[in-house]
């Protein structure tokens, strides 16, 4: 079997002091755990504390501390001393040196929360030998017992060209999508007869679904999805796009789609947007009406959102505040109208801090030196309009208003990137962003 299926398919933040740390703990703790606050009490920081300082006394870098406990946040919860301390003491015992023990664990943190040292050694051998011997892992043909079937179904799914990324998730996955045989091999079948790529995340999530739900279920979910309007054909078309969104209760299910008709929406306008985006699924029925409130609050129409769902649905999605910071800088800072954000509601996907907040203080720039006075007709003193600074590539944006404009280059590149020092930093962008760009009529 494992043959045949081979056939069919060929955050990171600096921080620099122990304290920025402790903030950042905090933050992700109470994100794992949002019922309880586990800093609470002294006792629950110097746990934390003692869990950042036994990994720095290890030789791991403020970056890839930064990066395990953004991954892995329950690790702070542990035990610094009778858990995690005997653990990194036997991986260093069978020859692990500091750097392989450094990123192996910053890949895959979650090790760390297996059972016994020699589970935890198993799984560090397998994922050294996925690194770093291009997945041909001799722990997976010898490893025994369950340990064992996981290692060699996943190094099947490797051999497949399922990316590294992916692999470490599936083999410390709680659900455990790659145990068993049978179960395991039935379920890759289905994925790849769909069509699913193996190199995407959409894979990944198909075996998830595959593997956790019988065809019963999966039958099931397909009337409910039916009976509210969906075409059978139509509900695999959003599978493909989107496999989790077959996970979702009968009871999510209508719920989401009740809240949308009670937002506006036709049955056909509902369904019409759950086939464009099925992610909007996600957005519980609190959400969706905090997200009605906020937009009629700012000022628009009922009639105003439901067409900016029809267009960009997982706007439902966005949280208050998200909206109303970016709707207040368009409108409020920028003087573009309401209508304008209507007209493309997907700039509200845009990154306020990445994305707006560049492109707008460039064009603000030019409008300020004269060079933009009296055209377009869009917001800020002549500011062209929305579509053309924010609904573009970075490419046409940069031709469009930055490279066109000879000795102002410097300096809106070193606004474009953020950077208020317009010297040399300011030309060497210009010379990374000449070899991009072309003339954009």
């Amino acid at each position: 079997m494992y043959s045949s299926l081979l056939l069919h398919g060929k955050k990171c933040i600096e921080l620099h002091k122990s304290s920025t740390f402790r903030v950042i703990s905090v933050k992700l703790l109470q994100k794992e755990y949002p019922f309880r606050n586990p800093f609470s009490s002294s006792a629950s920081t110097l746990q934390s504390d003692s869990v950042l300082n036994l990994l720095t006394s290890y030789g791991f870098t403020s970056t890839q501390i930064s990066k395990i406990i953004t991954t892995y946040p329950r690790l702070l919860t542990l035990d610094a001393k009778t858990t995690l301390l005997p653990k990194l003491q036997s991986l260093q015992s069978r020859g692990a040196s500091t750097s392989e023990l450094t990123e192996i664990i910053s890949k895959v943190p979650k090790i760390l929360s297996k059972r016994g040292t020699k589970s935890t050694g198993l799984y560090f051998d397998f994922i050294k030998d996925i690194i770093h011997n291009d997945g041909k892992s001799s722990h997976s043909s010898t490893t025994t017992g369950k340990q064992g079937n996981k290692m060699r179904n996943v190094s099947v799914l490797r051999d497949m060209g399922v990316p590294q990324r992916f692999l470490f998730t599936l083999l410390v996955s709680e659900s455990q999508p790659v145990c068993g045989k049978e179960k395991f091999e039935m379920s890759v079948k289905k994925v790849v007869e769909m069509g699913f790529d193996p190199a995407t995340s959409k894979f990944v999530q198909a075996l998830h679904v595959f593997y956790e739900m019988s065809e019963r279920t999966i039958e099931e979910k397909v009337n409910v999805y039916n009976k509210l309007g969906f075409r059978v054909e139509e509900v695999w078309e959003m599978f493909n796009k989107w496999p989790y969104y077959l996970k979702f209760s009968e009871r999510k299910i209508t719920q989401t789609f009740e809240t949308l008709k009670r937002c506006g929406l036709g049955d056909e306008e509902v369904v019409a947007v759950m086939k464009k985006r099925p992610e909007c699924m996600r957005a519980s029925e609190e959400k969706i009406r905090s997200c009605v409130e906020t937009f009629l609050g700012l000022g628009f129409s009922g009639e105003e959102f439901v067409s900016m769902v029809k267009c960009f649905p997982t706007c439902v999605g966005l949280s208050a505040e998200n909206v109303r910071r970016k709707v207040e800088f368009l409108v409020g800072e920028m003087k573009w109208e309401l209508k304008d954000v209507v007209g493309i509601p997907p700039v509200l996907g845009y990154s306020l801090e990445k994305r707006m907040v560049p492109r707008c203080g460039v064009v603000r720039a030019l409008v300020e030196k004269g060079v933009m006075s009296g055209r377009g007709g869009g917001g800020y003193g002549g500011i062209p309009p929305m579509s053309s600074v924010l609904a573009c590539s970075d490419k046409v944006f940069l031709n469009r208003f930055v490279m066109k404009h000879g000795r102002l280059v410097p300096e809106l590149m070193a606004i474009f990137d953020g950077d208020k020092e317009k010297g040399s930093q300011g030309r060497t962008a210009i010379k990374n962003v000449k070899g991009l760009c072309v003339s954009v009529s």
